[in-house]
């Protein structure tokens, strides 16, 4: 059989391709980016290509522990939690080798009475802002940095030890070690190697510094197909970690004293020809040397735009936890030229300027990917429609007493910026989506509210 990253599934070969195939697996993308779906029989699978299959609307009205939303209701989501219309994406047709090479589909879910996209969908969200930009012969390409700690445990041995003193999978601090991968050698090759043949290709794969750390960064694509595969893999390295006995976690922020985990986003705008648009041609220069004016336009719709899709870039409590001075992550609505103190870093090149891009580092590495990357571009192509200015001079072009935006530290702060009538959030993802996601990061916070936490009886138990 071909490999499946050289076989593009299409209608007429998918029975040709499965011919050998009693079962395949199907997958949707939740609001946390969590992947929710289930193996179906080959027929039943094959029977749903043209109609799809019936998914219960309570993928987007509970939380990733499987609760309620808390936060107040409406028609966005039936409350009785009926069926939406789950479609497969056959273009996203690979093989698991790490579950006996069994075929995976992404799905995409729409109404059962009108079939419109369901406009929370994370993969209809990112679909959208693709088409978009193609109706104007534009295409955005994208990659992503992952940061994962390791520990030496299991789900059964977090609860029993109440999720406190976990071993990590290696000690010390020992970024980009050739010494440490070869304590678990077997480990840092199959993900490599089981990765690729997923169709999720590496293009670096190294330790970072703390213990147990590892990263990688995806190889660039195209926006649709990168936003696939970055949900695809933190899905995968959990399970590839767990066939090695130890878990991998992306959560922000898992210890008080050292760096979290990122996940930083590159990305580009193409023409229909390939020409990079954020390379400057010769005689239309911007104001900022090496860049094109479309990407300065970009750059500052994303500025001005980050303060109100925090919630998005930092999704969790305990995002907020990371975004503090002095760990490697920014603070600030803030650019920079090649340095790494900025939201967004600005990767130029005189010699090959078609390699051109933005870095945004804010997000996490518990960032839902669809959504952050859709959110992101929505924003920055904003910025071209409109010409948006540049709301800072770069770090390395300002002066003393020139005042940074400090990004929101909480995020009950980012979802009060998401939730303003006025909020460049609402401009360019609607209503109905802010709304939405709006009610799931109250939910959120509301938790947090109510929870009594090991730093509250540390400090009060005994000497208040």
């Amino acid at each position: 059989m071909s490999h499946p990253k050289t076989v593009q599934a299409t209608r007429e070969n998918i029975e040709s391709l499965l011919k050998d195939d009693i079962k395949v697996k199907v997958a949707a993308v939740d609001i946390d980016g969590v992947l929710r779906g289930k193996v179906m029989h080959k027929s039943k699978f094959l029977q749903s290509l043209d109609n799809g299959f019936g998914f219960c609307s309570i993928l987007f009205g509970w939380d990733i522990k499987d609760t309620l939303y808390t936060t107040p209701k409406d028609d966005r989501v039936e409350s009785e939690f009926g069926d939406l219309i789950a479609m497969v994406d056959i273009t996203t047709y690979r093989r698991i080798p790490w579950e006996n090479n069994i075929a995976v589909f992404l799905l995409y879910l729409v109404q059962p009475t009108t079939l419109q996209p369901v406009p929370f969908c994370p993969r209809t969200l990112i679909k959208s802002v693709a088409d978009e930009l193609s109706t104007q012969g534009l295409k955005a390409y994208c990659g992503i940095e992952y940061e994962f700690y390791c520990f030496k445990e299991t789900t059964e041995s977090l609860e029993k030890k109440g999720y406190s003193n976990l071993i990590p999978l290696t000690l010390g601090m020992c970024g980009y070690s050739i010494l440490r991968p070869s304590q678990n050698q077997e480990f840092y090759d199959n993900a490599f190697n089981w990765l690729a043949d997923l169709g999720i290709d590496i293009e670096g794969w190294h330790t970072e510094t703390g213990p147990g750390v590892f990263e990688a960064a995806l190889a660039y694509d195209e926006v649709v197909s990168m936003a696939d595969k970055a949900s695809l893999f933190k899905t995968s390295m959990k399970q590839i970690a767990m066939k090695h006995g130890f878990m991998a976690s992306f959560m922000a922020k898992p210890y008080q004293s050292l760096p979290g985990c990122s996940g930083h986003i590159h990305m580009s705008i193409k023409n229909n020809e390939g020409r990079n648009l954020f390379a400057p041609v010769p005689g239309e220069e911007s104001e900022v040397e090496g860049m094109s004016h479309i990407m300065v336009w970009f750059i500052a719709g994303i500025l001005r735009g980050l303060p109100s899709i925090l919630a998005i870039l930092a999704p969790t409590v305990n995002s907020y936890k990371r975004l503090v001075e002095n760990y490697w992550a920014p603070v600030t609505v803030s650019w920079s030229i090649g340095g790494r103190a900025g939201a967004i870093r600005a990767i130029l090149s005189k010699e090959s300027p078609q390699s051109n891009r933005i870095e945004l580092r804010v997000p996490g590495a518990d960032i839902n990917p669809q959504l952050a990357m859709a959110a992101i571009l929505k924003c920055g192509y904003w910025g071209i429609k409109t010409h948006q200015k540049l709301p800072v001079p770069s770090l390395t072009q300002a002066k003393d007493g020139i005042p940074s935006v400090r990004l929101a530290r909480t995020l009950q702060e980012a979802v009060i910026a998401m939730e303003d009538k006025a909020s460049i959030a609402r401009v360019v993802l609607g209503d109905v989506f802010v709304d939405h996601y709006v009610d799931t990061r109250k939910h959120e916070w509301n938790l947090w509210q109510n929870a009594v936490t090991d730093y509250e009886l540390k400090r009060y138990m005994e000497i208040i």
